[in-house]
């Protein structure tokens, strides 16, 4: 189906409606930073609304959302494979920082 036909078939009322949910996801976040939370919370509840911000954008105007149900599990699959192997190198940059276990001089 293509963007045209769905365009014809829904209308704009669906990505207009989405996109408004986006921009009250947006607000949601300004009202989050302006709250009194320690550091760990205001991340866990921003790291939430931006995925679900990120979500809606990727299934909606990426139109995802009418795609292969395979294509979708391969892109998700995938994505968390690379921000997990990203995470790899953690390791090495506070063994930059700190240096190597052990290797203190022994002045």
């Amino acid at each position: 189906m293509t963007v045209a036909q769905e365009h014809e078939k829904g209308g704009m009322g669906k990505y207009l409606i989405v996109y408004i949910a986006i921009l009250i996801l947006a607000g949601l976040q300004f009202v989050i930073a302006y709250q009194q939370l320690d550091g760990a919370q205001m991340f866990a509840r921003m790291l939430f609304v931006a995925l679900l911000e990120a979500g809606l954008a990727l299934m909606f105007f990426m139109h995802l959302w009418a795609e292969n149900r395979g294509l979708l599990l391969f892109v998700a699959i995938t994505t968390i494979f690379v921000l997990a192997a990203m995470q790899y190198g953690w390791p090495d940059s506070f063994r930059m920082l700190v240096g190597a276990p052990g290797a203190g001089s022994s002045h």
